[in-house]
């Protein structure tokens, strides 16, 4: 016998790659020690100040530099984690 799940249509966590949320989650505790847990969602001018950060984590990438150099933690996780900011903010 198979049990019913009626899930279809529903957000497939699952899909999300679990290296890439892990190195985010990793910035995310970073920041939370450097700043404080959340201040992220108080910054004023938010949405120019996460972009420029995340072009700039984004910039170094692609000129090669794979590590943050105060954090040591990937740039591209900067990025991800900075645009991640923006997209929860637009809500």
């Amino acid at each position: 016998m198979t049990g019913l799940k009626f899930d279809s249509g529903k957000t497939q966590y699952h899909l999300m790659p679990p290296n890439a949320l892990e190195e985010i989650c990793k910035v995310l505790m970073f920041g939370a020690a450097k700043y404080s847990e959340n201040n992220w969602r108080i910054v004023d001018d938010a949405n120019t100040r996460y972009y420029n950060a995340g072009m700039r984590h984004l910039q170094a990438w692609l000129q090669g530099e794979k590590l943050d150099q105060e954090s040591g933690l990937p740039h591209l996780a900067h990025a991800l984690c900075c645009f991640t900011f923006l997209l929860e903010l637009d809500k």
